[in-house]
């Protein structure tokens, strides 16, 4: 097991900041806002030979109202896990009574405290960092989070307080480290199924991660936009590895006003990017909207896998759910080979079945696809629907090969392939998709013009003249 380490502090002191520093990344939202952060963020960091886990917190404060109120909980939480805890205080702020009071709630845990004095570029370090000592947990650390300056004397200092790693465990990581990243990958790690569960503000996408983890792992409340970050969290089951990714709600544009919100979208949708499958999640009184119309169209444009999932189902009446199932076939017949399911996050009615079909998903868009069944698939489609005419000439396609996974990408290989309709390609698109099985992934096809032998020639012979011209030579030499 890893070292834990848990940033813990007031509302906009630069945990985030922190976080993103330690890891490496962006994966936390930062903005100069309280309380943008509600839910536990996970990350790895490294100190030399020695890597940690890193978690981010919420904000803690003695704001008794739900949300406040749920991110201290999720606080709490991350601090029964950790080994070390970094209690970020604000040095320009000075100290405040919350700081104090938080002091108290980490004295009482006995884990090892390290109290940070962040924003300190431009102070003086020692009158910045002074009154803090009255907190009685040790001796402050200056550090400006923003630029990485005293992270690194910090974090050498926290390496002091890890467990003892025996002398296996020594070897295998110095062994590992000369090991090549692809092999690591290969052998050691197990291949993870990242699946991203989007969809507007308030379908219940929260809900959903906490029923398949089987715990409250990230802040559940009716207030729409609750969740502001993507949050990853790694999921065994059934023997198979996964990553789920809660993500903010996305909302059209022209009802997008606040900064914060955007760069919540813009996280959303890289997640979407990153994903192997995406469960778009609908609520089930409102059918299928236009923005859930286009975020349909943006993941399968982007190539993702897509499972469909009509949340509070439980709330419909019996004699209103006919009409939302032929709503749903209505609206959404250009992505008939998704399957779509009717669930309760809530009461975990139909979670299973939602599930099952994001293995299946997943095991269509990285499936391998030999050229000898392509091809096969292509001849018997053309034979019983030709591609149209171009110019009054016939476009011939020869042989088909897979180009590619995540999605399956079909090469088809012919003459005058640049004449092939949209709606041509869509048709072939269909009959792989068909006889392949392929569920819920799209289909990408790729034409390739054969180069002409002739082009270039002065005059060339067509392939009849050039019989003719063998018919000639031949009673020639007789």
């Amino acid at each position: 097991m890893l070292p834990v380490v848990a940033i813990v502090g007031r509302p906009n002191v630069g945990k985030s900041t922190l976080f993103n520093c330690l890891t490496r990344s962006r994966d936390a939202l930062v903005a100069n806002e309280p309380g943008l952060t509600r839910d536990r963020q996970y990350g790895t960091g490294k100190v030399g030979n020695q890597p940690y886990l890193i978690v981010d917190t919420g904000g803690i404060t003695d704001d008794k109202a739900d949300l406040p109120r749920l991110t201290v909980e999720q606080t709490a939480t991350a601090l029964h896990e950790t080994n070390i805890t970094l209690f970020v205080v604000d040095a320009r702020q000075g100290l405040t009574p919350v700081d104090q009071e938080i002091a108290d709630r980490l004295r009482l845990l006995g884990t090892s405290v390290f109290v940070v004095a962040n924003k300190i570029d431009g102070l003086d370090q020692r009158v910045a960092t002074a009154e803090f000592h009255a907190l009685g947990l040790g001796d402050p650390w200056p550090i400006a989070a923003s630029h990485g300056r005293g992270v690194r004397s910090l974090m050498a200092a926290v390496t002091t307080h890890f467990p003892a790693r025996d002398k296996s465990e020594e070897d295998t990581l110095i062994s590992d480290q000369h090991r090549s990243t692809e092999e690591l990958d290969s052998q050691d790690r197990p291949s993870n199924i990242k699946v991203a569960i989007v969809g507007r503000p308030n379908v219940g996408k929260s809900t959903l991660v906490n029923r398949l983890l089987g715990e409250i792992r990230v802040v559940v409340h009716d207030y729409p936009g609750t969740t502001r970050d993507s949050i990853e969290v790694p999921l065994t089951r059934g023997g198979k590895h996964y990553v789920l990714v809660d993500t903010a709600g996305i909302r059209r544009k022209s009802r997008v006003s606040e900064k914060i919100e955007k760069f919540s979208i813009i996280k959303s949708m890289h997640a979407i990017e990153a994903a192997d499958v995406t469960i778009l999640l609908v609520d089930a009184s409102d059918g299928i909207t236009d923005q859930d119309a286009h975020l349909i169209g943006f993941v399968l444009n982007m190539g993702r896998a897509l499972v469909l999932g009509v949340n509070k189902w439980d709330t419909i009446a019996s004699d209103s759910r006919k009409r939302i199932h032929a709503m749903l076939e209505r609206k959404l017949p250009f992505v008939d080979f998704v399957p779509i399911h009717t669930i309760s996050a809530r009461h975990g009615t139909g979670v299973s079945a939602l599930f099952r079909s994001v293995d299946a998903a997943w095991a269509s868009t990285s499936r391998a696809l030999p050229t000898s069944l392509l091809t096969s698939i292509l001849q018997e489609a053309v034979t019983k629907h030709p591609p149209p005419l171009a110019h009054g000439r016939r476009i011939k396609l020869r042989y088909a090969h897979q180009g590619g996974r995540r999605p399956p990408t079909i090469v088809i290989h012919g003459n005058q392939t640049e004449e092939i309709t949209d709606a041509y390609r869509r048709y072939l698109a269909g009959v792989f998709r068909k006889v392949l099985q392929l569920t819920g992934t799209p289909v990408h096809i790729e034409f390739r013009t054969s180069e002409n032998p002739y082009k270039g020639r002065k005059n060339p012979l067509t392939p009849r003249q050039m019989r003719k011209r063998a018919r000639l030579m031949k009673h020639v030499k007789k």
